[in-house]
């Protein structure tokens, strides 16, 4: 009989799990002689074994038939995008016509906010969480301003009100009575980045649209990682990237949703060729006529290469299914937060909540001592430790290390030696 918490304990662990591990579909980056303990698919996942071939498959066409690729043989680039349509909405719990994956995640947020972003006078604010990822305050600071709002009284930030810098569901519902009348937009992400929290999405659409607000959704942690239902939801629009858990590379193509109500919408927006009603595009007219639904949003022509990797992906979240892998996330996350409990207790604070509702993969930890050390430099010493000894996390200041086991790949072993290299550093 093995014993509680142990590496042999964690191996069976894996053996009996009911969903086995597809580990073996991506390539493990290797530290010395063995893999890496790698728990950074919230940053950047890793890379499918798959990927190469299909983006081997668009190098050949290229070289091969040239601008021909466009129409002919298999997967011709015209609709290259179709290919990713269908799995992308299953991920997100949307309708095919729903999605569309193009761009960056701040690209598509203002694109977004260019349509459902509409002040007035009496509604000019956007309320959004405080510490919020930089690159969406930049975007809804901006926003503001562009439109002639001062981002220092139309900007709305709800502080945490729980500890470890926490937002409590009554929060955000005080806040969003408190400013209703004002809002335009309220923004939120699915999973909060530095905190790990993840948040009660529906709750929080029918929150902002009783008010007369647009509500969308940054779920740049959020695919892949939670169940999403986003066309139930009744969300307006929703942007992610696909680099995290997508496993789609660095700097991938990213993705958004605009719900099905708005699909022959006369909102205003950005108009670009591709976004044109694909029968007539190559008319060359003078005037958009904007396709349904969120291709309509497109500008461009789609990144053949960077949609390569993608496919890839989706191809093993298809197989296996969203359902399967939260669940299988939760006992991962769970294994991880009970083996902190027991051996790191006094070396480690979980941020995240212990609620698994309120949590994806990710559990952030601050280091409360060892070593002699305390804060920020123990937190520092402790993650060089890791990545020293092949266990790699990631660091978000000004003391935040995140580990997130991504349960395409990481396994209870993996968590198992996370566990003992900081009991490691502890003692050392």
């Amino acid at each position: 009989m093995t014993q509680p918490h142990s590496p042999a304990h964690a191996a069976a662990l894996d053996a009996a799990d009911p969903l086995p591990t597809l580990r073996g579909e991506f390539l493990i980056p290797r530290h010395a002689d063995q893999e890496q303990a790698y728990f950074v698919g919230n940053s950047l996942g890793l890379q499918p074994r798959g990927a190469r071939a299909h983006v081997e498959e668009v190098l050949d066409k290229w070289a091969m038939e040239a601008v021909e690729g466009h129409f002919t043989g298999q997967a011709q680039w015209m609709p290259y995008h179709e290919l990713v349509r269908e799995p992308l909405a299953r991920l997100v719990g949307a309708l095919p016509s729903e999605v569309i994956a193009m761009n960056s995640l701040t690209a598509n947020l203002h694109l977004m906010m260019v349509s459902f972003y509409r002040p007035t006078r009496e509604r000019p604010a956007i309320l959004i969480e405080a510490g919020s990822f930089p690159s969406d305050r930049y975007a809804v600071a901006s926003q503001i301003a562009f439109h002639g709002f001062d981002p220092d009284t139309d900007l709305i930030e709800i502080q945490p009100d729980e500890p470890g810098g926490l937002i409590s569901m009554a929060s955000i519902e005080r806040a969003i009575a408190e400013h209703g009348p004002r809002l335009a937009l309220v923004l939120w992400p699915g999973v909060q980045y530095r905190s790990g929290q993840a948040f009660d999405l529906d709750a929080i659409v029918r929150l902002a649209h009783a008010q007369g607000a647009v509500c969308g959704f940054d779920l740049a942690h959020g695919v892949g990682n939670l169940e999403l239902g986003l066309h139930d939801s009744g969300v307006d629009f929703a942007v992610w990237c696909h680099y995290k858990y997508l496993n789609s590379g660095p700097g991938a193509v990213a993705g958004c949703f605009v719900h099905d109500r708005h699909a022959r919408s006369e909102l205003p927006r950005f108009a670009g060729w591709w976004g044109h009603e694909a029968t007539t595009r190559f008319r060359m007219g003078p005037q958009f006529v904007p396709t349904p639904g969120a291709e309509g949003w497109q500008l461009s022509n789609p990144p053949i290469l960077g949609l390569a990797p993608l496919r890839a992906s989706l191809d093993l979240f298809d197989r296996v299914g969203m359902r399967a892998l939260r669940e299988k996330s939760l006992r991962l996350t769970g294994y991880l937060e009970s083996l902190i409990r027991a051996r790191l207790a006094d070396t480690l604070d979980i941020v995240t909540p212990a609620d698994p509702a309120q949590r994806g993969c990710q559990l952030s930890l601050r280091v409360v001592g060892g070593r002699g050390l305390s804060g920020r430099a123990a937190g520092r010493d402790l993650f060089d430790y890791l990545a020293q000894n092949g266990v790699l996390g990631d660091w978000r200041e000004p003391d935040v290390i995140r580990i997130s086991p991504a349960p395409l790949y990481n396994t209870h072993g993996d968590v198992s030696r996370f566990v003992a290299a900081v009991e490691g550093w502890r003692g050392a």
